[in-house]
């Protein structure tokens, strides 16, 4: 999903049968990884600050796509089923073109069995990072 924050919510609420579990492939910077690191987060809900999720709204209506915003934004529409997930892959530096570094290119098949897995009914996930709302930012808004 290529799409801000709000178009996402706005598409969840329609859906006439929602999801039972949502998995998000995302590719973000992260410090002390290395390109091709792979981690997988749960996310557990909990709204940060009244205030953090106006900055969240805020950003979203300006066109800003982030992954953090849309997890609190779709918390706080109560968009998302008992099971959100990230599987999260360092891409390393930004850089122009359609290609993806040979780090990360080496990882797919490994991304793609963690997806696979992830996917399964009733596979029951142990090894995950947490992800709660209300650690998610820094509280300097």
């Amino acid at each position: 999903m290529n799409w801000g924050p709000i178009a996402i919510v706005q598409y969840f609420q329609t859906l006439k049968k929602p999801f039972d579990r949502v998995i998000f492939l995302v590719a973000i910077e992260r410090p002390e990884r290395n390109i091709g690191d792979i981690s997988v987060y749960q996310w557990l809900g909990h709204l940060p600050s009244e205030k953090q999720i106006q900055a969240c709204v805020g950003d979203a209506a300006t066109g800003v796509i982030s992954v953090e915003n849309l997890l609190v934004i779709g918390e706080h529409f109560k968009i998302w089923p008992e099971e959100v997930f990230l599987v999260d892959v360092e891409p390393g530096a930004e850089q122009a073109g359609e290609y993806l570094s040979a780090e990360v290119e080496a990882k797919i098949p490994e991304i793609l069995r963690i997806l696979e897995k992830l996917s399964q009914e009733n596979y029951i996930v142990l090894e995950t990072k947490k992800l709660r709302g209300d650690t998610l930012f820094e509280e300097n808004v």
